[in-house]
């Protein structure tokens, strides 16, 4: 078992950034690709940005990259997303996802967990 909590939403304007913080339990955090995830009001869930067990290998969605780093240390069970010069159309509920062991979670069905989600919005 394993349980994920986000931390660091909240309102910024364009421009701005923002550090969302996931904080996982359980012993296989190591082992797992986390990935984070997003949904914004009547539109589908969405993926961002995924990082390996190992932290050597990530993925972003098109519309994230150059703005966005996920990262991770294992040693506190903590993934990250930085988040830089956000726009309007970032705004969303934010969710963080640990995928199968040793697979990183490009997509929701790829994930064995996921947290309750923290808001970002982002104002223009």
């Amino acid at each position: 078992q394993a349980q994920l909590v986000e931390s660091g939403g909240g309102l910024v304007q364009a421009g701005g950034s923002l550090r969302l913080s996931c904080a996982a339990s359980g012993r296989t955090f190591s082992i797992r690709g986390m990935g984070w995830f997003r949904q914004a009001p009547g539109k589908e869930r969405e993926f961002v940005a995924a990082v390996s067990w190992s932290g050597g290998t990530t993925h972003y969605a098109d519309s994230v990259k150059g703005r966005f780093t996920i990262s991770r240390v294992n040693a506190k069970n903590t993934v990250y997303l930085q988040m830089n010069s956000l726009k309007p159309e970032d705004t969303a509920v934010y969710y963080c996802a640990a995928g199968g062991l040793g697979a990183v979670p490009t997509t929701w069905s790829d994930c064995d967990y996921w947290g309750q989600g923290t808001q970002v919005t982002v104002s223009s």
